[in-house]
């Protein structure tokens, strides 16, 4: 009975110490999971950010800082060149590296990386997100965007009025009345985007699900040459191939150049541009126009990147990620970084953008109104526009060929390209 008592009393000891021990050993674990549910007081939690636009490097690194001096955490900025960013965080991501914090450009990179995607949807910072302009997939948001960029005609205003420039008769009509005044009336330039890629985004675009139209062209369901949208672009093509310059012979800086001399009435471009625009002297004020293919009305408008968190982190490093993303979103510093620093058009409601140039403003004004059509381009076969577009609007522009073989050239290009 005595030995029975004894084993009691060693098991009742045993069993305070492992509840002192569950107390107060292992601090740093507890410590580091309980902090980070709040970016005041998450000073010992530690995110990586793994940025792909190398241009915002620095900025990102500057603001990383300030974040962590305001709240204590921790935040490392890693990059890669963007050629082959994704590779190396699919690298990072299947060997349970990955950083806290990645960047996606599209559905198509989101749909890939699913199961690493948190869903942000029910997050409050998100609701500042422009119509439209959230990284989506499965119907749930799993990106912020950066920031938004928006093309479309830029146009010289003393020249030319948007009222005048409508549809595909009043567009030649248009193109003709300046071709006869000497003047070029609409101006493409030779490199692989500006000749065919922003261009062709439009009759794919103006699809009521372009998403839908090019899973259906990729099975061969439907074709380029069988759709009004891409019959019209033909023509389009057709007008401005026999009323303008060469474009093969333009370079950028040419078409920007003959554009803030007066040259040039019209140029399809994007808000971009006005950096170079702004290095030449010019005396008219620029806007920016939809390009009026089956009379569409509005800009296209899109999302380079996206910011998105690491789903597969543990529970207190992806609040830390979240505490960093809402700061970003909703703070005075985090927006000055996006706009001044960063020189994003904001793609957050919530931003007061400040002085815009005028290309700018009227990218964010239909961004925000939601008055935009879809950067569908980002849904195209890989290298698709540089490898086999260029060569097919090359030989367009060059040789005896109609829009209707444009467009079949086009088919044929996406069949090949898949």
């Amino acid at each position: 009975m005595k030995n029975q008592k004894n084993v009691w009393k060693v098991l009742l000891l045993a069993f305070i110490v492992f509840i002192l021990a569950a107390c107060g050993g292992d601090g740093g674990s507890e410590e580091s999971g309980g902090e980070s549910g709040g970016s005041g007081d998450s000073g010992s939690q530690k995110i990586t950010v793994f940025n792909r636009k190398v241009e915002i490097s620095d900025q990102l690194a500057a603001m990383a800082k300030e974040y962590t001096e305001e709240t204590g955490v921790e935040v490392e900025v890693l990059g890669t060149t963007g050629d082959d960013y994704l590779q190396q965080l699919q690298i990072r991501l299947n060997s349970n590296q990955g950083p806290s914090i990645f960047t996606l450009q599209n559905e198509t990179e989101a749909e890939q990386l699913k199961s690493y995607a948190y869903d942000l949807s029910n997050e409050e910072y998100v609701k500042h997100i422009a119509p439209d302009m959230e990284l989506k997939v499965d119907d749930k948001i799993v990106g912020v965007p950066y920031g938004v960029e928006g093309f479309g005609i830029v146009y010289n205003k003393d020249l030319v009025k948007p009222e005048d420039v409508t549809d595909y008769a009043s567009f030649v009509s248009t193109l003709e009345k300046f071709k006869g005044e000497g003047i070029n009336g609409f101006g493409l330039a030779q490199d692989a985007y500006f000749l065919i890629g922003h261009p062709s985004n439009y009759p794919f675009a103006l699809q009521e699900d372009h998403f839908d139209f090019i899973d259906r062209l990729n099975a061969g369901e439907v074709t380029m040459a069988e759709t009004p949208e891409f019959q019209e672009f033909g023509k389009f093509m057709e007008a401005i191939k026999a009323n303008t310059p060469n474009p093969l012979s333009i370079t950028y800086d040419k078409e920007v150049g003959d554009f803030a001399s007066g040259k040039t009435a019209m140029i399809h471009q994007g808000n971009w541009a006005f950096g170079m625009l702004s290095e030449f002297e010019f005396d008219f004020e620029v806007g920016m126009m939809p390009f009026p293919l089956m009379g569409n009305d509005k800009l296209a408008v899109g999302v380079g990147n996206n910011w998105v968190i690491n789903s597969k982190k543990e529970e207190g490093e992806i609040k830390a990620a979240n505490d960093f993303l809402n700061w970003m979103s909703t703070s005075e510093t985090g927006h000055r970084y996006i706009v001044e620093e960063f020189g994003f058009v904001p793609a957050l409601t919530n931003i007061d953008a400040g002085e815009l140039d005028p290309l700018s403003q009227a990218v964010l004004d239909a961004s925000n109104s939601g008055e935009t059509i879809p950067w569908a381009i980002n849904y195209y076969p890989a290298n698709i526009v540089p490898n086999d577009l260029t060569p097919l609007a090359q030989q367009f522009f060059s040789e005896d060929m109609t829009g209707e073989e444009l467009i079949a050239g086009m088919d044929e290009a996406w069949k090949g390209a898949q």
